[in-house]
């Protein structure tokens, strides 16, 4: 948990609150299809149960986030153009929304899907 305080108490933000902010940003940018699962158990689990911060994997160090995304790009658009939107996309809300600094977002891209064309 990411923890700050002030003159009122303390504020604490959990690495899930996080990441959802981050999966979020993350589907709503161009050339995004869907986020992929980082290893074979968070699949399965995926299976099981439908989880919305699938594929974000958030860690807390020296009062800097890094995150890593593994996502699904649109077949036909231009790979780094797409991560590197994405990236910038998800530093920005996660700064605006917390005031937590974001140190690195890294993109894993996973696949290429191609999209409904009607």
């Amino acid at each position: 948990m990411t923890t700050a305080e002030n003159t009122l108490g303390s504020i604490y933000i959990s690495h899930r609150a996080i990441a959802s902010i981050a999966s979020q940003s993350a589907l709503s940018s161009y050339g995004i299809v869907g986020l992929a699962a980082k290893n074979l158990a968070e699949s399965l689990s995926h299976v099981l149960v439908k989880d919305p911060v699938m594929g974000v994997e958030v860690t807390f160090s020296d009062h800097e986030l890094d995150i890593d995304m593994y996502v699904i790009v649109e077949y036909g658009t231009r790979i780094k153009s797409v991560a590197s939107s994405v990236s910038e996309i998800v530093k920005y809300q996660i700064e605006n929304t917390t005031g937590l600094t974001v140190n690195h977002v890294n993109i894993h891209v996973r696949g290429l899907r191609i999209s409904n064309t009607d």
